[in-house]
């Protein structure tokens, strides 16, 4: 055999399938927004083919069906707001400095130019029926994570003397959650900025101590 003909044996064979002719991070993202703007069972497979640019059966290749695509954009979303709220949270030397800090920055991005309003984790699945249980019990899970941070910060602070020995961390935290969960509800209602920063300053004084 020359060495021609060895060279030409050894070269692999052509790849199976073809190239993914797009880019699968860009297409989550656009999904994200959709949902974001829609919520879950509201955002119907045309329009997310159409958004994401891409056909049907490269949504199903890609991310294998709508409640999968809904589930991997909500945990994209997720992973964006809490290095955002870690940071704060991380960032300032008291808890009540860091709960406060977290609400303001909140309004500023629940009202934000060019995005949807309000947060994705709350306002998706608020009206879904009873069929997407499943997907409304993953989101849960998802804001629960963002409960947790906060209660282990105010915990801090209650450690360090910032509250009274006898404060109940869980619903303090439950409480500031629920506070930010209405700040979704009146951004999606068109408050301003303004108006949400005015919200967390009253939600403020509910502070113990």
């Amino acid at each position: 055999m020359s060495n021609a003909m060895k060279k030409t044996a050894r070269q692999p064979g052509p790849a199976r399938g073809r190239p993914r002719a797009f880019d699968r991070e860009v297409a989550l993202e656009r999904a994200m927004r959709l949902f974001w703007l829609r919520g879950y069972e509201a955002t119907s497979l045309s329009e997310l083919t159409k958004a994401m640019r891409i056909t049907p059966p490269s949504l199903y290749a890609a991310f294998g069906d709508k409640q999968h695509l809904f589930l991997e954009a909500a945990e994209r979303y997720r992973v964006w707001a809490e290095e955002r709220t870690a940071a704060i949270l991380d960032g300032e030397p008291t808890a009540r400095a860091a709960i406060e800090r977290l609400l303001e920055t909140n309004a500023g991005e629940m009202t934000r130019a060019g995005r949807p309003a309000g947060c994705m984790l709350v306002t998706a699945t608020m009206n879904c029926s009873s069929s997407s249980g499943h997907v409304q019990e993953q989101v849960a899970n998802l804001r629960s994570l963002t409960e947790s941070k906060l209660r282990a910060r105010i915990e801090r602070g209650r450690q360090a003397g910032e509250l009274p020995k006898d404060t109940d961390v869980a619903e303090l935290a439950k409480f500031f959650v629920t506070v930010g969960q209405g700040m979704t509800l009146q951004a999606r209602e068109g408050a301003s900025r303004k108006s949400l920063i005015a919200t967390a300053k009253l939600a403020m004084a509910a502070w113990p101590g």
